[in-house]
Order: C-alpha cells, then structure tokens, then sequence
C-alpha cells in the first residue's frame, strides 16, 4: 500500500513543481540565482551544523558510546537516505542502526537510543512548528496559520500515545510474540530479534527525564540553528527577512512536508510552500520561487555527497574484513560475552 501511494506521490509532486515553474518563468529565477552566485554554496556546509546538534543528542542518549564525529557523520547519512531515497520516512533510521553498530556492537542499546531519538524528534517537530506558527500570526496577523494550527491539534494524540506506550513498556516483546506465531519462532526475520531486552533498553532511556529533556532542547536549538539557512539564503537573493520570519518560514515548511508524507522528498508540496510562505513576508514571486529551488538545491547536494561518503565507507569496510585473518570461534564467542557483560 506504501509502494503505491509513493508512486503516486511522485507525479503529484512533479506537477506541482512544473505549474509553479510555468506560472512564475524560469528565465528570472535563473537570473536572481546567477545574481546571488556561488556564495549561495556556502549554504551546503552551513547545513552540517543543525545536524551536529542533532547529533549530540543522539550522542547523550547512546551515553556517549560512539564518538560525535562518527554520529555526526551517521546523521547526515540518515537525513540523505531519509531525502533522497524511495524509503517510507525510516530507510535513514534503519541505515542510521546498521552503521552506529560499527562502534558499539551492542543492537539493542543503539536500537533503543534510536527509537527514543525518533519519539524526542517527533515532540521536537510540533514544538518546532508550533513556534513557527506562532511567529507567522504574529508577524503577518494571516488568519490562513490557523488551518495549521488546527492541524497539529488533531494530530497531538498521535505522538502522546507513542510516548504513552513506551513508558507503559513491553510493546516490542509483544511484538516479537505476535510475529513468532504469525511467522513461527524459527522465521529468519526473528533471528537475534530480544524483544524483551529491547524493551528493556527503551524503558531505561524513557525513565531519565533529564536525559529526555536534554535530547529535545539539544535538537530543537539544531532546529532553530537550520532555519538561518531561510535567512541567509534570503539576504544572498536580496530580499532579507527577520530571524523570526525565517524561523516561521522553516517551520511551517517542514510541518507541511510532514504532513504530505506521500510526497516522496515533498517535491514540490516543499516548493509551493516555501513560495506561499515567503510571500506572506512581503518576498516577491521570483525571490520566494528562487529560495525553494536553493533550498532543494542545497537539499540534493548535500544528500548526495553523504550518500557517497556512506558507499565509500561501506566499501573500504568491505576490504578491510576481507584482508583481515579469519577471527577464531572461541574469541569471536568472547567478544561477544564481553559485549553483553558490558551492557
């Protein structure tokens, strides 16, 4: 069902990225980007920074396991499969498992750490659009923010009831049970599979608050720091916005590109609201139509260069293992016993 509304999705958002171009003209907008010139690169490596934040908390949450380089680079990663792949919105989290296990082997502890990062980010993105929407009705007094604003209020329950059941406990051991009948305990896919210690791992991390508010204050700063990339980007085109703007502009962006989740990447439901959006602070057509194609730019640049650095990583991983010497059974069984004393 997934696979068709995401096929789906892509010549929605072709179409609207193709009507937003005829109506707008192309020719000016190539005009104000070759104005801004290559300084609007400079917006590629900014982008690094919010995800290094993003990255401590993920750091403070795995009890600093892994170095913060390494997580930072696993973050940029997980963004660029999360971007540009045809995944369902968790490609990038299951990427993001996969390579943290490189430095501590112990699966469920950095599954866990992810899957409470991704509950703290869902808190983090109504907080985030929140604030955004805050700042647009203050600052433009546009009534329109209150179809948003209606929209995170029938949504609210949903990130409650997820944090509800992880504080309640057990949901991933019954989950294994489930499948266990359903596939038979002996299945391939339940192979490794602890539900019970998953679960354990997820109700250590849910019972420190102050960890938990660490981790939410710690992304939401990375958050508010991404939403100066509206603000320079803008000032690059000539057409400055206050921070406030900006930060409104971002928000209600990605609160958007959430919402249309069926939109692979949000192409074009991205564009025609960053368009609508910047309007709303007084950015003319073509300087709102040039900030969505640099925003996308940056987006596909940015992605792509992780993507690379993350097959390049997988293939120099590759030929280490295969030059080094066969590790002996009884060492191998060791290693593994010392990896779970350690837990």
């Amino acid at each position: 069902m997934m696979k068709w509304i995401k096929w789906l999705g892509w010549p929605i958002g072709i179409g609207i990225l193709v009507a937003l171009g005829l109506r707008d003209g192309v020719g000016d907008v190539m005009q104000m980007l070759a104005r801004a010139g290559y300084a609007l690169l400079w917006l590629v490596p900014f982008h690094a920074l919010p995800l290094l934040l993003d990255a401590y908390a993920w750091h403070r949450l795995l009890d600093r396991r892994a170095s913060l380089p390494f997580l930072w680079w696993i973050a940029t990663v997980r963004e660029a499969v999360n971007r540009l792949l045809p995944v369902v919105g968790i490609g990038g989290e299951l990427v993001g498992i996969r390579l943290a296990r490189w430095q501590v082997p112990d699966a469920s502890r950095v599954t866990a750490s992810v899957i409470v990062e991704v509950l703290v980010t869902i808190v983090v993105q109504y907080a985030f659009a929140a604030l955004g929407l805050v700042l647009l009705l203050a600052t433009t007094h546009d009534m329109g923010g209150g179809t948003i604003g209606v929209a995170l209020l029938l949504t609210l329950p949903l990130p409650v009831l997820g944090v509800v059941l992880m504080r309640r406990g057990g949901i991933f051991h019954a989950i294994e049970r489930f499948a266990g009948r359903l596939l038979g305990d002996s299945h391939r896919l339940l192979q490794g599979v602890d539900g019970k210690r998953l679960d354990a791992d997820i109700d250590a991390l849910m019972s420190r608050t102050p960890l938990l508010f660490g981790a939410f204050f710690w992304q939401l700063a990375g958050y508010v720091l991404g939403a100066l990339e509206i603000y320079w980007a803008l000032a690059l085109l000539g057409h400055p916005v206050s921070i406030g703007g900006a930060i409104a502009i971002e928000a209600m962006t990605q609160a958007v590109r959430h919402a249309a989740f069926m939109v692979p990447g949000g192409l074009g439901v991205q564009e025609a609201t960053v368009v609508l959006l910047a309007q709303m602070f007084g950015v003319d057509r073509d300087t709102a139509l040039s900030l969505a194609l640099v925003k996308r730019g940056r987006e596909v640049l940015f992605s792509s260069l992780s993507l690379v650095s993350w097959q390049l990583a997988e293939l120099l991983r590759t030929r280490r293992r295969i030059a080094a010497p066969p590790v002996a059974p009884h060492a191998a069984a060791q290693r593994v016993a010392e990896t779970e004393t350690t837990h």
